[in-house]
């Protein structure tokens, strides 16, 4: 029966995943099938913690957090948790090695935006390999499935992939970062004073990120590489969009990529994915 209640656990977390992410949710389907629930695992782990600090207004979010981080411990010191989340998560964790260091970086982040409204060159750093080189990290533990050697080589690029969706994420919430957070994350950065000068030295960051990413994503290993290609081509396309707007455009309005051209990015990926470009 413990077998039956660690499925429901991390079908509990794919629940999660396709109710908050429709992009991450099709890059996922599209990994080798024996990665889709650790991914979910890791998802569903990142999305509850990120709800607590940027959702819940009306709860205590301090407290909800040292609860989330004691739980989470609590679960992967004893081998259970009744949270499906926390329990299919402590799962991937054991099975895959995922360094505890990994996990509490990601959550002093998710502590960051509880308190750090304005960011300096070290916080904006520290800020983003929690929240998301981290995660590249944690499901690069996955995709190398203990090949040791190869997680060190593609280590760079997974955390660089990771920056690169973080900063994209910057742009794309800018206005709802500041308006409804009062957060600035980008250093030095006057949300008030946002200019076209501004604006290209930060795409030109994101670009450096996207273009060092790209090479580990061809040296991943073939069962990953189309579902994190297919992100990257999300990530990518939602850039390209911002680039071409303008700053006050990117002030006033959260760009997004429509669902039917998702579903071309996803079409246009398994095809080059049959004729081994990627």
């Amino acid at each position: 029966m413990m077998a039956l209640f660690n499925t429901t656990a991390l079908e509990c977390s794919k629940l999660v995943t396709e109710r908050y992410s429709t992009s991450f949710t099709l890059g996922i389907k599209t990994l080798d099938r024996k990665f889709h629930l650790p991914i979910y695992a890791i998802y569903g782990f990142v999305r509850y913690a990120d709800e607590i600090v940027d959702t819940f207004h009306e709860f205590d979010k301090k407290t909800l957090l040292e609860r989330f981080r004691h739980d989470t411990y609590q679960a992967i010191e004893e081998g259970i948790s009744l949270n499906p989340i926390l329990q299919s998560f402590q799962l991937i964790v054991k099975e895959y090695k995922i360094e505890h260091e990994l996990i509490e970086s990601f959550l002093k982040s998710m502590e960051m935006d509880l308190y750090q409204q304005e960011y300096d060159a070290d916080s904006y750093d520290e800020y983003i390999y929690g929240s998301a080189e981290v995660v590249g990290l944690m499901c690069l533990r996955v995709f190398c499935e203990g090949d040791k050697d190869q997680f060190d080589r593609l280590c760079e690029p997974a955390r660089k992939l990771g920056s690169a969706f973080q900063k994209v994420n910057f742009l794309r919430d800018l206005k709802s970062d500041f308006v409804d957070r009062g957060r600035t994350y980008f250093p030095g950065v006057d949300f008030k004073d946002f200019c076209s000068a501004t604006k290209q030295h930060i795409e030109a960051d994101i670009q450096q990120d996207f273009d060092e990413a790209y090479i580990g994503i061809m040296n991943l290993p073939r069962g990953a590489r189309m579902g994190v290609y297919l992100a990257y081509m999300y990530y990518q396309t939602l850039f390209n969009k911002i680039k071409r707007l303008s700053a006050s455009r990117i002030q006033n309005e959260r760009i997004r990529v429509p669902n039917p051209q998702k579903i071309a990015l996803l079409a246009q990926t398994y095809l080059k994915y049959r004729l081994n470009v990627i």
